[in-house]
């Protein structure tokens, strides 16, 4: 079980790598890690699940995909996050978090910034260490 929960996303997408940018601006402890560098088998996702959705790995084990990682994601964040994470956990906005999520993830490689994070340097791609 990681130390700290993880996110795997698609490193080949650029929607993708520009969201996790903008996760590392969020106030929580996360690692990010493009599915195509992780070790899967390890975190118990199949590939075919890493290519179809992001997948969010708590610190016990339990891995929840789309629309409801990013709940689970928000939900670890300091601040005001927490609050919108149990919002999108509700019945009827998880429903249409869903929809969205499976709207986006169906057209993301037709949406603006294209650059994929595997061909950016290690140290480059979203999750790298800094020193």
């Amino acid at each position: 079980m990681p130390s700290v929960p993880v996110l795997v996303y698609d490193g080949d997408c650029g929607f993708c790598t520009r969201s996790a940018r903008l996760v590392e601006r969020l106030p929580v402890r996360v690692r990010l890690v493009p599915w195509q560098e992780a070790d899967l088998a390890a975190l118990r996702i199949t590939e075919d699940r890493a290519r179809h959705e992001i997948v969010w790995v708590d610190t016990s084990g339990r891995r929840f995909g789309g629309a409801a990682a990013v709940a689970e994601l928000l939900k670890d964040c300091r601040g005001v996050w927490p609050l919108l994470g149990h919002l999108m956990s509700l019945p009827v906005l998880r429903f249409l978090a869903h929809a969205a999520y499976r709207l986006v993830a169906a057209n993301r490689y037709r949406l603006p910034g294209s650059t994929p994070a595997c061909r950016l340097p290690a140290q480059q791609r979203p999750g790298a260490q800094r020193h």
